[in-house]
């Protein structure tokens, strides 16, 4: 396939119109495949290409084992959510912190990073956590809107603690390791864990009416009881990682031995399935990955489209008109990405801003690892911060809590939180790359 015959400035209007365009049906609700089909009409109509020479480039980026990690995972998290696997969790968490002031919603944060690395989901893990832990929060006294914002502030370490969906997708569009991009997020994801915890008992400081967990009268026994009831959950993430990292399993067939481990156990260790709610999660899985994997077919073409016009190579040539700073041009990035995971998904926006923006960090010396890192925290970050932040308002309908009782504790932990985390990332390479180097050095 030759270049477009469009002359320069042609294909630049052309591209920023499709920029306005996608930008406008997202903000108005327009769902992200029919956004992206919108723009593929109007590169067709406009740009004097063949829609259709890019169709089979589209269906061959596709046809990979590695992309089937991703929908194996959905239904694992599906059968998870319905399995009540995460409920032992979040009781022997709440046993060990729950008598401290904020204790209880520090065992949110917690759960939502260890039920993110057996699910590798944010919604799922904001779906599961939350109707869990709300009921809990708001018999024990917290603020509403605290407690929901907390919530939605720790889902998307089901992004940051492996194995995340994301990752893989970065993995398979960069060609690199999906499991050092794994391991590139590991500790990001702790420093997050703590900086929430922080943040946490700062802002319930202040509220005396917060109702603590008794200590039981045989604590020693309760917790080796809560401990043996959580044990089969604890395995998924060990059968997992331990899998991937040991070289047993690739991530793929991981993916699919989550799906077949966590049927068993809900159906007959915690009995939260039962035939009417499998299949109920079996078809709405099927539904979210039908909706997934035609987003990433759009997303696939368009970025095609725009690698095949050299967009990322104007984009790296504006960048460095405006400075040479490396420091600079990494916070250009980081606010780049920042606005487009506002108002996109975290897949969307992964697969749109990677191919766009990798170019430019590697010239500075970012090497491509430390980028699924940055990557990873900014797209967890942007998918929570106003106004469009689509976990924001998914968690106003899972927890209940008003969205303008929640805006304010959300801003307070991005700011002094993920953004935190996010700049030792960015700034700190060994932070992303330590983990990797160990294991593969």
């Amino acid at each position: 396939m030759t270049p477009s015959a469009c002359p320069r400035g042609t294909i630049d209007m052309l591209i920023l119109s499709c920029l306005v365009l996608l930008c406008l049906l997202l903000v108005i609700g327009v769902s992200v495949p029919m956004a992206f089909g919108a723009v593929l009409i109007l590169i067709a109509i406009f740009g004097g290409h063949d829609i259709s020479g890019f169709l089979p480039a589209g269906h061959w980026k596709l046809n990979t084992v590695i992309l089937l990690a991703i929908p194996l995972f959905i239904l694992a998290g599906s059968i998870m959510e319905r399995g009540k696997i995460a409920a032992p969790l979040v009781d022997l968490i709440q046993l060990i912190v729950g008598r401290l002031r904020g204790g209880l919603s520090a065992a949110a944060v917690v759960a939502c990073a260890v039920f993110g690395s057996i699910s590798g989901s944010a919604a799922a893990t904001l779906t599961c956590i939350g109707s869990i832990m709300m009921p809990h929060l708001r018999r024990a006294n917290y603020p509403e809107g605290t407690a929901a914002a907390l919530i939605v502030s720790a889902c998307p370490l089901g992004l940051l603690i492996p194995p995340s969906a994301s990752q893989i997708l970065y993995a398979w569009v960069t060609q690199q390791s999906v499991l050092k991009c794994f391991l590139s997020t590991v500790v990001p994801g702790l420093i997050l864990v703590v900086l929430l915890c922080i943040v946490n008992f700062y802002l319930v400081r202040n509220f005396p009416d917060l109702r603590l967990a008794e200590r039981p009268q045989r604590f020693g026994r309760e917790l080796g009881v809560r401990s043996w009831r959580a044990f089969p959950a604890l395995l998924m993430p060990g059968f997992i990682l331990g899998g991937i990292y040991g070289g047993v399993m690739t991530p793929t067939e991981a993916a699919g031995v989550a799906v077949i481990y966590a049927i068993p156990i809900g159906f007959f260790v915690y009995k939260g399935l039962n035939r009417h709610n499998f299949w109920q999660g079996i078809r709405e899985a099927s539904v979210t990955i039908g909706v997934v994997m035609v987003m990433v077919f759009m997303v696939v073409i368009v970025s095609r489209f725009l690698i095949f016009e050299d967009i990322p190579g104007l984009a790296k040539s504006l960048v460095f008109s405006v400075s040479d700073n490396p420091i600079v041009i990494l916070l250009m990035v980081n606010l780049v990405m920042i606005l487009i995971g506002m108002v996109m998904d975290d897949i969307s926006g992964l697969l749109l801003s990677a191919p766009l923006l990798l170019p430019i960090v590697t010239s500075v010396g970012m090497d491509p690892i430390h980028f699924a890192a940055v990557l990873g925290v900014n797209l967890g970050m942007a998918n929570i911060t106003p106004p469009t932040a689509p976990l924001l308002y998914l968690g106003a309908r899972v927890t209940g809590a008003p969205v303008n009782q929640m805006m304010k504790p959300v801003l307070i932990m991005i700011v002094f939180a993920w953004l935190p985390t996010l700049m030792i990332t960015t700034f700190m390479p060994s932070v992303a790359l330590w983990l990797p180097e160990l294991l593969f050095s």
